[in-house]
């Protein structure tokens, strides 16, 4: 795979009227094909191998936050990097997830080409999924660089989008809760 993808950012590299052949570009297309791979290994993954069985019994029915989880993706749209943190946060139902676990999640999600919405919503599901939890609820708040390097250049937007599930969808005092306690409300 990676021979392929060399030989396609080689030509790419010709488009955009460069010589792969000089010096400084003798290695970038193989180079830049590894980091793509790399980039983009969430396709490789799977939720049950993320999880990997660290679902733990507990009594605990109060709301779990893990908040600022840092998060780095390519937009399905330009393939330019938008880059952020992550707010995750559910509600037990007699089982409470590996704390790492949260993290490896949204990692395994944003290793893949979506746009954030997207993201978020895959994210929320997939704790939902694997917790079977009363509620769960996520926040990404991103830079893009596709707004940022090119079309309208503005450097300071930052776009956030949420996905509320179960109780943080039903009960407002849940939900602003979370809001809250992740500093998005007063």
């Amino acid at each position: 795979m990676i021979e392929d993808l060399s030989h396609h950012y080689r030509e790419i590299l010709k488009g955009l009227g460069e010589d792969p052949e000089r010096e400084g570009l003798l290695d970038t297309p193989k180079r830049a094909a590894k980091a793509m791979q790399y980039l983009c290994h969430g396709y490789g993954q799977t939720l049950e191998e993320i999880v990997n069985g660290a679902l733990f019994a507990s009594d605990n029915d109060e709301m779990v936050i893990v908040k600022d989880i840092e998060l780095y993706s390519l937009c399905e749209h330009h393939l330019l990097p938008f880059i952020g943190k992550a707010h995750v946060a559910y509600i037990p139902t007699g089982k409470v997830l590996g704390l790492s676990k949260v993290a490896r999640i949204v990692d395994m999600f944003a290793r893949r080409l979506q746009i954030q919405e997207s993201l978020t919503r895959q994210i929320a599901e997939a704790v939902a999924q694997v917790t079977s939890a009363a509620g769960v609820a996520v926040v990404i708040e991103a830079q893009h660089m596709c707004m940022m390097m090119r079309g309208v250049e503005k450097q300071n937007s930052v776009m956030n989008t949420s996905v509320m599930l179960g109780a943080f969808r039903d009960s407002n005092t849940t939900r602003q809760e979370f809001l809250k306690l992740i500093g998005r409300s007063k």
